[in-house]
């Protein structure tokens, strides 16, 4: 998402920098008395004759509250972080995604186990690993056990729950 919000700031600063330098341009030129680049007549008569009850108004105003709305809920989520802290001292990070690929191949190795999916979700300074499973669910105790020899081996912080589930393997009929 750092992707996403940095090409949206790029989109919003070039349009107003571009308005903002035609505006100075199109005022500087109104002062010197000059032909200006925009015709402003249409402009303030279309302006001056615009009530707030005209349904096109109305529309625009509606349209521009929710797209703010949006915006700023899409803000307001609790984004999944991209980089995990190692530990608060030392300032190590390890990449999220790089940390599921290796808990999901730690769990896939686990005899019994078919398919493993792993998220780490982070809460304060634990590490909520979640695996998802199609395999012998009696080899649970042996995919938690393989989840936190491999978070040893990431010096990750000690999770305090690991959340397995299961699913039986389907049999072909």
């Amino acid at each position: 998402m750092r992707s996403v919000n940095r090409v949206a700031s790029l989109l919003l600063a070039t349009a107003l920098l571009a308005g903002g330098a035609l505006v100075a341009v199109q005022a500087l030129l109104l002062a010197l008395n000059r032909p200006t680049p925009l015709d402003t007549t249409g402009w303030l008569d279309a302006l001056s004759g615009t009530r707030w009850r005209d349904p096109t108004v109305q529309a625009v105003a509606g349209g521009t509250v929710l797209l703010g709305l949006a915006i700023l809920v899409a803000q307001l989520l609790p984004w999944t972080p991209v980089r995990l802290r190692t530990d608060e001292r030392d300032g190590w990070h390890l990449h999220r995604r790089s940390v599921e690929r290796r808990l999901a191949d730690a769990a896939g190795a686990v005899p019994g186990v078919r398919r493993a999916r792993v998220r780490v979700r982070r809460r304060g300074g634990q590490w909520r690993p979640r695996v998802r499973a199609t395999g012998d669910p009696a080899a649970r105790a042996e995919i938690e056990y393989a989840v936190h020899q491999e978070l040893y081996r990431l010096t990750a912080p000690r999770p305090g729950h690991i959340d397995v589930r299961l699913q039986p393997r389907r049999r072909p009929a």
